[in-house]
């Protein structure tokens, strides 16, 4: 019987990091040589882990699919990294984004991993500069800052429209400087399908070589998971088309909890669909909503151009809807409402699109300021588009871009596995239903620069996990089971390629587990899932050989993993009989449209134990909120 222990500390807490620091074990600098870690994932929190790992003096093993670490999808991040500096002097504290976070995730997560985070979020700024991350300044050489959704200060450090390129490049360069003293060796262009548990434990995992197409066993004293969210379960989302579950949730069917699945995170300033055969979306980077005013036409089915529709026609709606914040209301607050004009058949000359206005910014500041600040993302634009953006509104819309839930960690960012720890994206812990814009670079760093570095070494001195080596049965076994699966997907030889089976999901996951959802629409695409899951498995073709590169072989497996999660998110969704944050259930909300919380029956961390295929048992980890005081949540 699995017992969630979220092993908090006690105490004040501004003061449990510090203590828990000094209360755990440490390993001897001449022992941690005999330890070695495996690191799936090498994006900034992978990144981070396995150079500072390194450095401390363990072996590690970093793994990617990638054919560089460079490639990580924390690449594509674009507006900033939060950190409570107080650079502004505008009354910001380590406190204050504490706070914004947890009302940002509409009191969904849990108060000590998230204080942690606001904690840290100094240090990275620090540890960064120090690398030589280009952070913008201003004129008298001060690092600058910009504003994001849910904060009412200018707390965001960026690098242009490119900060996660910027960030990555630094903790790339950290962990090549360790591969070249060999404590790290990186192993390229390998995906994990499977983890291996021994006596309860995780002890290693299995990947498959994407170039020669082999098998790879790997062996180690302890693993860390650093492979993103599943945004793509929905087919068409900001991530990278590689972005994928597959280690999350094989780990998962392992024996990790996986917690919140539903709560995913719709972006409200993405460029709109454009077609059928579409593989992506495009992210417009939310430090857009700083200058950019975001509108519709008052009048539904207007149909011309936007600088021809004058000032008294147009609906500023969040300036309207939400004063106090305005075009910078958090993520999910912004995606409904342009949904809700849309449906009102107000959208961008009849497209689900609306506009994101830079004109008065223009006028105010000057052009060449905005293209200071935002030229990078209007180049962006303009190559997608056509579209000049500096002389017409840009056309934005929702799309899917972040999960909030993952594996279920405790306070050392440790699964329900002994040895098997998570970080960054891949966990469920810091944002509760809905992450505040510029702290998932926060999460990812504070993960494996100033977290885990303490907890695995805790975990190595108190366990004393033994070498195993990868000749164990368990590795076999393992081993043998994907051999199983791999040649199982090749012999099917149907009718359906994988992407139109993955673009069907999607569509089911969009229109019944999106931007909203209800009881009759969730049961249905319950069952709607489980048919395409069939169809799946009798109908799919994937072609070529398991012993070379193929791509569609590598999808085949990711599918097959959402056509599972997937379901897990639609039962999700139906158990959580409330609205907050990303998850708006439309039989749950106020007069005016809101959010309507149930903190007496739903105050608590979904964790989904698997059973087997299609059947999962509920774990439930009580929330308790000792430092904030639970509030309806009000951006107006």
């Amino acid at each position: 019987m699995i017992k969630l222990d979220s092993k908090i500390p006690a105490g004040p807490i501004a003061d449990k990091w510090t203590n828990h620091k000094f209360n755990m074990k440490l390993v001897n600098p001449a022992n941690k040589r005999k330890y070695d870690i495996i690191v799936i994932g090498t994006g900034l929190a992978g990144a981070s882990a396995a150079a500072t790992l390194g450095e401390l003096g363990y072996n590690v093993t970093a793994i990617t699919f990638h054919d560089s670490p460079r490639r990580a999808h924390s690449i594509a991040a674009q507006g900033g990294i939060n950190a409570a500096k107080n650079y502004q002097n505008d009354g910001d504290s380590v406190y204050r984004l504490f706070y914004d976070t947890i009302k940002g995730g509409d009191f969904r997560s849990r108060e000590a991993n998230v204080y942690r985070l606001a904690e840290v979020s100094n240090n990275i700024i620090d540890q960064c500069v120090a690398q030589g991350v280009p952070f913008a300044r201003e004129y008298g050489g001060y690092l600058d800052n910009r504003s994001f959704g849910g904060a009412q200060v200018s707390r965001t450090f960026y690098a242009r429209g490119q900060t996660g390129q910027q960030l990555l490049l630094g903790a790339y360069s950290a962990l090549m400087r360790q591969v070249n003293k060999g404590t790290v060796k990186l192993f390229t262009r390998r995906e994990m399908l499977d983890l291996v548990v021994i006596d309860g434990a995780a002890r290693g995992v299995i990947c498959r070589n994407l170039v020669t197409g082999e098998l790879e066993r790997y062996s180690a004293q302890a693993v860390l998971l650093a492979t993103g969210g599943y945004s793509n379960v929905f087919f068409l989302s900001t991530n990278a088309m590689n972005c994928n579950a597959t280690a999350i949730w094989r780990a998962h069917k392992k024996g990790a909890l996986f917690a919140n699945p539903c709560f995913t995170q719709i972006h409200p300033t993405c460029l709109p669909v454009h077609g059928e055969g579409q593989s992506k979306l495009t992210l417009m980077s939310e430090s857009l909503r700083n200058d950019g005013r975001i509108w519709v036409s008052k009048k539904p089915g207007d149909m011309r151009h936007p600088n021809d529709i004058p000032e008294d026609e147009r609906d500023y709606y969040l300036e309207r809807k939400y004063p106090s914040f305005g075009n910078l209301s958090p993520r999910d607050i912004s995606s409904r409402s342009a949904k809700e004009v849309v449906d009102e058949g107000r959208g961008a000359q009849g497209q689900e699109a609306v506009y994101l206005d830079f004109r008065d910014a223009i006028n105010r500041l000057g052009k060449n300021v905005i293209e200071e600040k935002y030229g990078n993302l209007f180049e962006i634009y303009k190559t997608i588009t056509g579209e000049n953006a500096y002389e017409v509104p840009m056309k934005i819309y929702p799309a899917p871009h972040y999960t909030m839930g993952g594996l279920w960690v405790d306070y050392n960012l440790m699964s329900t596995i002994p040895g098997l720890f998570v970080m960054g994206e891949a966990n469920f812990s810091d944002h509760g239903a809905n992450r505040l814009g510029a702290s998932a670079l926060m999460q990812g760093l504070a993960d494996g620069y100033f977290v885990v570095p303490y907890t695995v070494g805790d975990y190595l001195v108190n366990y004393k996990p033994v070498k195993v080596s990868t000749d164990h049965n368990e590795f076999q076994k393992a081993e043998s089971q994907i051999n199983d699966l791999v040649k199982k997907l090749l012999s099917i030889k149907g009718k359906h390629t994988v992407d139109e089976i993955h673009k069907k999901l999607g569509r089911l996951m969009w229109n019944k587990v999106g931007m909203s959802r209800n009881e009759k629409g969730l049961k249905e695409v319950i069952n709607e899932i489980r048919e395409l899951r069939e169809e799946f498995w009798k109908d799919v073709n994937v072609v070529g050989s398991d012993k070379d590169i193929n791509q569609c072989l590598e999808r085949a497996g990711r599918v097959a993993d959402y056509l599972e999660l997937g379901e897990l998110m639609a039962v999700d969704a139906l158990n959580r009989n409330e609205s907050c944050g990303g998850h708006f259930r439309e039989e749950y909300q106020t007069e005016e449209g809101e959010a309507l919380r149930n903190d007496d029956d739903y105050a608590y961390v979904a964790a989904w134990e698997f059973d087997s295929v299609g059947k999962w048992n509920l774990h439930k980890e009580e929330l308790k909120f000792e430092t904030v005081k639970l509030t309806t949540r009000s951006y107006k």
